[in-house]
């Protein structure tokens, strides 16, 4: 793979043989073969997410995007279930890279790396990055709060960051949360990291297998339309996350901000999953881009990073704009240290 400027060149390009030190989170259904493949491609690398798979299915589905992407992606586990089996069935699938987050992340970990697999642990404390040396961890994703979906840090990026990298003990640290663009990733690298992982951004890409509308939703949107909240939990409870504000919040809202179990149209079937299952109304799963019904209900995950994202534009346009940007603000600081 052609490399490309020895600046944008990191632990991370070197550890993944990438172009760009860019990578995808998992975004829902929307990491299919499709996208991944367009990742791998454009010199970046993708993860999915296993827990959005039945485990029956999980070997068929990594297939697909081991040919898409000739095995160059990684696999995402949430620990807030047991997922040994998925693992097992990842690791029988030749997938070598795995990301963990919300749990107990030892004894994969132990497996992982017994495989020859690389582990990339998400957290959000200066604490948790000072054990994972310790543990085996090869790198650390420091998520800001500014992050969509799912959160589990307190603090902003710009300084959550420099704290977590300060006590990684030298695991590379890669910078999550706020970043949209080539400003972004030369921020982040200089406040430590080696690279950076978006989700909200590859959203809003023509390959991703979210529902269109969504997309729509995250370009049009702007700050004042995202709320935190701990709303869509059913799949996955006690978990704060970050959204659009749709129908089902403006309801939730309207009736008084009842509890679980009090909430307006619970029993509501906005749609079905892949495999037949019903889709109820507070289920964690974002909308697909096959999905029926009221797509609308279900949560639009998004990041403060919303205001920067003003279309819909292909993989390859994303990260090589990411990749002139970022060469482009070096080349400012560069010609800006040697005026006078």
């Amino acid at each position: 793979m052609e490399k490309g400027d020895m600046a944008l060149e990191t632990p991370l390009t070197k550890a993944l043989d990438l172009r760009v030190p860019v990578l995808a989170a998992p975004i829902g259904r929307g990491s299919n073969a499709e996208f991944l493949g367009a990742m791998t491609h454009s010199g970046g690398f993708g993860f999915t997410a296993l827990m959005h798979m039945p485990e029956e299915t999980v070997s068929d589905e990594l297939a697909q995007r081991r040919r898409a992407t000739n095995g160059r992606f990684g696999a995402n586990l949430s620990l807030i279930v047991d997922q040994r089996k998925r693992l097992a069935t990842a690791l029988d699938a030749g997938v070598r890279v795995f990301s963990l987050w919300h749990g107990d992340i030892e004894p994969y970990v132990r497996i992982i790396k017994d495989a020859g697999g690389l582990v990339f642990w998400t957290l959000g404390t200066p604490d948790e990055a000072a054990r994972a040396k310790d543990l085996g961890v090869d790198f650390i994703v420091s998520q800001g709060r500014e992050a969509g979906g799912h959160l589990v840090a307190r603090a902003p990026t710009m300084t959550l960051l420099p704290s977590i990298v300060d006590a990684a003990k030298g695991v590379p640290v890669v910078a999550a949360g706020g970043i949209a663009d080539g400003r972004g990733l030369v921020a982040a690298m200089a406040l430590g990291a080696c690279g950076v992982w978006m989700g909200t951004r590859f959203v809003a890409s023509r390959e991703s297998a979210n529902h269109r509308g969504y997309k729509e939703r995250v370009v049009a949107a702007r700050a004042t339309d995202l709320v935190e909240t701990e709303l869509f939990n059913v799949g996955w409870q006690a978990c704060p996350h970050r959204v659009i504000r749709n129908s089902t919040y403006s309801r939730w809202e309207d009736a008084g901000r009842p509890a679980t179990g009090h909430r307006p149209g619970e029993s509501d079937q906005i749609s079905r999953f892949p495999d037949g299952r019903p889709l109820y109304r507070y289920d964690v799963a974002a909308a697909w881009d096959a999905m029926e019904g009221d797509w609308e209900a279900s949560p639009l995950y998004a990041g403060t990073t919303i205001g920067l994202i003003h279309d819909v534009k292909s993989v390859a346009d994303i990260v090589g704009d990411i990749e002139t940007t970022a060469q482009a603000v070096l080349d400012r600081i560069a010609a800006m240290r040697t005026v006078g």
